[in-house]
């Protein structure tokens, strides 16, 4: 049952991606371009961003940093001004690195908070009320498997992850009557510059071409959630229904008692 509305059809519609210079962001810009939409594309690296829109056709170059307050509202106004509104907009910005909860730096911790979960809030509450107002829209806001149930070496990023879960099912409940459709997407891994550096086996591994043809069909299909690989996604929605008592041990079985 599709809880939102589907998009089946990218022509002309008007699609902000935050975090699109690469990885999932940069492939799916790719993506929704081929497919006719009307691109603006944000995240901290500047010349990086030219670099992706230079692939799609015509694409505005907005550069955002997520954690720095009032800048994804000065995007939106300026956006808004040239374009009059936005249709859709994809909330893709985030920072990972895999480290043991026996090692937290705090200055890690608060840059992983900041552009994971802050920065991703912060940005869909400068284009929802507009589009609450106009009654029609969709929002997505891409979080990860990691959000389901606590993993090793997963536990700042992990709990961002959950955050943004939660957040999503809340926007859900909230804009969806108003008109505004909600979509989470959920990635297994995917090979980018930052899963790059795991020194560990990531099952089911995908590229990034892969994830975004995967979103697009989530769309297409009207779903609030978007997960993927379904058969890495679907053995780790099942695995966060056991109790704990099953649920720890077969979990360091899996990863092979990881301590580090």
């Amino acid at each position: 049952m599709s809880l939102n509305p589907p998009i089946t059809d990218w022509r002309g519609l008007r699609v902000w991606l935050i975090g699109a210079s690469s990885g999932i962001g940069e492939a799916l810009a790719v993506a929704l371009a081929e497919r006719g939409a009307m691109l603006a594309l944000s995240a901290r690296r500047g010349d990086v961003l030219q670099q992706v829109a230079d692939r799609c056709r015509e694409a505005r170059v907005l550069p955002l940093d997520v954690t720095q307050p009032g800048a994804a509202a000065q995007c939106w106004a300026q956006l808004c001004a040239d374009w009059g509104a936005c249709d859709v907009v994809i909330v893709l910005a985030g920072t990972y690195q895999a480290n043991a909860a026996v090692a937290m730096a705090e200055a890690d911790l608060r840059a992983t908070i900041e552009v994971n979960l802050s920065g991703v809030m912060a940005s869909v509450a400068v284009v929802l009320p507009a589009m609450v107002q106009r009654g029609r829209g969709h929002v997505a806001v891409v979080s990860s498997v990691a959000g389901y149930s606590g993993l090793p070496r997963a536990s700042v990023y992990g709990a961002t992850k959950a955050g943004l879960i939660n957040f999503a099912e809340s926007l859900f409940l909230e804009a969806r009557p108003r008109g505004v459709a909600v979509h989470l997407i959920n990635p297994g891994f995917v090979s980018t510059r930052l899963t790059a550096a795991n020194d560990f086996a990531m099952p089911a591994l995908i590229d990034p071409a892969a994830a975004a043809q995967a979103i697009v069909a989530g769309f297409a299909r009207g779903d609030f959630e978007m997960h993927f690989p379904a058969r890495f996604s679907r053995v780790l929605k099942c695995l966060r229904l056991l109790p704990y008592g099953l649920y720890f041990p077969l979990l360091r079985r899996l990863t092979g008692g990881a301590k580090s």
